[in-house]
């Protein structure tokens, strides 16, 4: 078992907690991360781009000119593809970007992230943030306290925590999530990961 200390919103150590090794120090796998970021951008996109085929173009329905005589090349309607206003030759439709990712890969790429977290000094476990008011003012005083100042954070609450999500949400470096929505994109995305002992009890039953 791997050991961290515990802080208090101070940031001075009150205690330590042991960590799973198969949640916190499983084997890094890079590949399995990538594969994992590609499903969740994929599942983000709207899909909504749309182009009209040359059925779907309005007018067209005359003869441009007579096909013989003119001089000019033949055509036989404005909503043609090779015509400016036409319509566009396997061009993109609304549709969806998701696809199925097995759950034995989210969850190892999970492990993966949280493991190179922990191993690069970059996870800090705190008791509790109590804070009289959900103010950004006093937030700040506790993310400068725990020595946060500067850096991306990401805190994973063990359940929707509305005081520290509202005197935070103004900061643009600072996310706060609970631990049902803790995901790959995310940890990645933030310089550092912040956890609370319930948190952690919460990701060992999911992970472990």
């Amino acid at each position: 078992m791997a050991q961290v200390d515990v802080i208090n919103q101070k940031g001075e150590k009150i205690d330590t907690i042991e960590l799973d090794e198969k949640v916190f120090a499983a084997e890094i796998k890079d590949h399995l991360i990538q594969r994992v970021v590609v499903w969740q951008l994929a599942k983000r996109r709207q899909g909504s781009a749309s182009t009209k085929t040359r059925g779907q173009v309005r007018g067209g329905g005359s003869k441009p000119w007579r096909q013989k005589g003119t001089g000019r090349a033949r055509a036989g309607t404005s909503s043609s593809p090779i015509w400016t206003g036409g319509g566009v030759v396997f061009g993109p439709h609304p549709r969806s970007y998701a696809f199925s990712l097995p759950k034995k890969v989210r969850k190892a790429a999970l492990r993966s992230v949280l493991s190179s977290k922990l191993s690069e000094n970059k996870l800090t476990v705190v008791d509790a943030i109590e804070l009289e008011a959900a103010k950004t003012k006093l937030f700040l005083e506790t993310y400068k306290d725990m020595g946060l100042d500067g850096s991306k954070v990401l805190f994973v609450t063990p359940e929707k925590d509305e005081t520290l999500h509202r005197s935070s949400r103004n900061l643009y470096k600072v996310q706060v999530l609970p631990v049902e929505g803790l995901n790959v994109y995310d940890m990645l995305r933030y310089d550092k990961l912040v956890l609370f002992p319930e948190t952690i009890s919460k990701i060992h039953e999911r992970l472990g």
